[in-house]
């Protein structure tokens, strides 16, 4: 077996293990990358039949057009259930704070209706699809990593899974959140989608765009991005390596517009995918804050 089939077959194990094991599972959406491999992973285990869960998309409203284009799409192709948690309805709710100043962003505003969206509806496990080779505080997570009542993560509180054997008993309110594909690498998960022709929304492929230069970074010249008489907007030729709100995710200067031409600049490059990420510049620790309040 090729190392891919062997990350493949783990992975649909695991899914195949969330739908033995819980009442109530559901699939975390962004429409990058990661949560559409997951969503190829799951046609293999459960078709020809439905999925076993929805899909759950948290709507900033600062999303890059492109992946919400992508995200319709292939729902409508899949047939399948979307539901969609709105951060705008959160903030008009008083529940989440709009913040403010230059380097603004709702990115860490997810986490509010991530967890007023799993008790609206119940989920007792939520499949997402970080990996540990991502960034340090995902590297800390079990397979079944386990929230409390009050959606909290303990990186103490981990549950060892020795021979692939996952234990998803969880006491009444608590919920776990699945990550089938965290023993894959970024260049895994490229290879994965090149050998089974799966479909990307256009941002990961090198494009022409609006862009300024923000704390080092190329930021996408969005309308809801503060930008003052001290940036300079520039037009480039750029991809984004990793999708999430439009105001803190960063795009790498690329002429790649193959996927065998992305694979080779992923090979080459010496910064991690979440270089690009503002969000995770805020501490040393702004991930791990971030999930042990509920965060993805």
């Amino acid at each position: 077996m090729d190392y891919l089939d062997h990350l493949e077959a783990e992975a649909i194990y695991i899914l195949r293990e969330v739908a033995g094991q819980f009442e109530n599972p559901a699939l975390l959406f962004s429409g990058g990358k990661d949560s559409i491999t997951l969503v190829h992973l799951a046609k293999k285990a459960f078709r020809p039949g439905k999925f076993p869960f929805p899909l759950v998309h948290i709507d900033t409203g600062h999303n890059f057009p492109e992946t919400i284009e992508f995200r319709d799409w292939l729902v409508e192709q899949l047939g399948e259930k979307l539901i969609v948690g709105l951060v705008q309805e959160s903030i008009d709710q008083g529940k989440a704070v709009e913040q403010k100043g230059k380097n603004a962003s709702r990115n860490a505003l997810q986490t509010v209706t991530l967890l007023d969206t799993i008790e609206k509806y119940g989920f007792d496990a939520c499949i997402g699809g970080a990996r540990r080779d991502e960034e340090k505080a995902r590297a800390k997570e079990r397979i079944f990593s386990v929230r409390d009542e009050f959606g909290q993560w303990d990186p103490k509180r981990q549950r060892p899974e020795l021979w692939n054997i996952l234990n998803g008993k969880i006491h009444k309110g608590e919920n776990v959140r699945v990550f089938p594909i965290s023993n894959w690498t970024e260049l895994d998960v490229w290879n994965y989608i090149k050998r089974e022709q799966i479909a990307l929304p256009s941002i990961y492929f090198s494009h022409e765009r609006d862009v300024v230069l923000r704390n080092g970074q190329w930021m996408a010249a969005a309308p809801f991005l503060q930008i003052d008489g001290e940036d300079i907007v520039e037009h480039k030729s750029v991809r984004f390596r990793t999708v999430g709100d439009m105001t803190c995710t960063a795009a790498v200067d690329s002429v790649a517009t193959e996927l065998d031409d992305i694979i080779e600049e992923i090979k080459a490059s010496t910064v991690s995918e979440r270089g690009a990420r503002m969000d995770d510049k805020v501490s040393e620790a702004a991930m791990e804050d971030r999930k042990k309040q509920g965060y993805f």
